[in-house]
């Protein structure tokens, strides 16, 4: 297996293909989800993200009481993983959350993947319960990135949460998440860059960025990354536009701005066939543009989707 920081070293300055999934709901077929990846796979992505789910709540009577009982709607991420490997050949890169996992069903999932040939993984704090303003960390388990980070680096160090003898060491390589429109919990951007720096010195090997739809606050992101002293490759997040909702939709859940131009293009639309041809034009732009920057990777978040990500792939790889 190979570490994501290896395949952007061995390209040598020529722009990678990468994508990211999510599982299908629980109950549901993986042959679509495969089935929408088989015509990406020309573009010859090394890797492949893959997302984690935390758990919600159900409430239900039970004897004449309500009790609140967890449930995975998207469960199966390692399973996807070892799908992806064996069908595609490509580096499955799992999410690893704080949320809903104690530091000890954590150390078991790191093995999990381990033992399946996984040697990278994205870390994330992950989100707040469904129906909660704020993330709480499950008792036992991490409140933060960092936190978790620090469990991954023991690991690869041959060092368990309680055991006394040193184990034998994993090899995760370790990325972490960027915003180039801030966090929108940081207080303010400087302490969004501090809190990042704070992660790659302790052993975050790359960064994989929230979806963004104007360059320049990218390239204004990895400048002042830069001057941080934060060296390690910067990965642009992307998405195109696909339906006139999303002109609210993505701004409320991902606390980004959408450029005039394009959302002045979208609402001219008279339908979402004809957003989603602004879309694709839009990211055939956004993707020369990033080529021409310098970008060491273009990763796009599919959503289950890969038509309007395949013209966007066609155009510029």
């Amino acid at each position: 297996m190979t570490k994501i920081t290896e395949y952007i070293r061995q390209a040598a300055g020529k722009p990678l293909f990468s994508i990211e999934i999510i599982p299908p709901l629980k109950g549901e077929s993986i042959r679509a989800l495969m089935d929408s990846l088989e015509p990406l796979m020309e573009f010859k992505p090394p890797f492949v993200d893959v997302t984690y789910h935390r758990e919600e709540y159900l409430e239900k009577v039970i004897d004449g009481q309500i009790a609140r009982i967890p449930i995975r709607k998207r469960p199966g991420t390692v399973g996807i993983c070892a799908s992806l490997m064996q069908r595609f050949g490509v580096e499955a890169v799992p999410h690893v959350i704080c949320g809903g996992f104690t530091k000890e069903e954590t150390e078991d999932f790191l093995f999990d993947l381990h033992y399946l040939g996984v040697e990278n993984v994205l870390v994330l704090r992950g989100d707040p319960l469904k129906g909660h303003s704020t993330f709480s960390p499950e008792k036992g388990g991490h409140a933060f990135a960092t936190d978790l980070i620090k469990q991954v680096v023991d690991m690869n160090n041959g060092r368990l949460l309680h055991e006394e003898t040193k184990s034998s060491p994993t090899n995760f390589c370790v990325g972490v998440s960027g915003y180039p429109e801030k966090h929108f919990e940081a207080p303010n951007r400087n302490a969004d860059f501090k809190f990042l720096k704070q992660k790659v010195d302790l052993g975050a090997e790359y960064i994989v960025t929230q979806m963004f739809f104007d360059n320049q606050k990218f390239f204004d992101f990895v400048a002042k990354c830069r001057e941080a002293g934060i060296d390690v490759p910067i990965i642009p997040g992307l998405k195109p536009l696909s339906t006139r909702k999303q002109l609210t939709a993505l701004p409320r859940v991902f606390h980004l701005d959408i450029p005039d131009e394009l959302e002045e293009a979208a609402m001219a639309c008279q339908t979402d066939k004809e957003v989603r041809q602004v879309g694709i034009d839009w990211g055939i732009q956004q993707c020369r543009e990033l080529i021409a920057a310098g970008a060491p990777v273009l990763h796009f978040y599919t959503m289950g989707k890969s038509d309007n990500v395949r013209n966007i792939a066609e155009a510029v790889f």
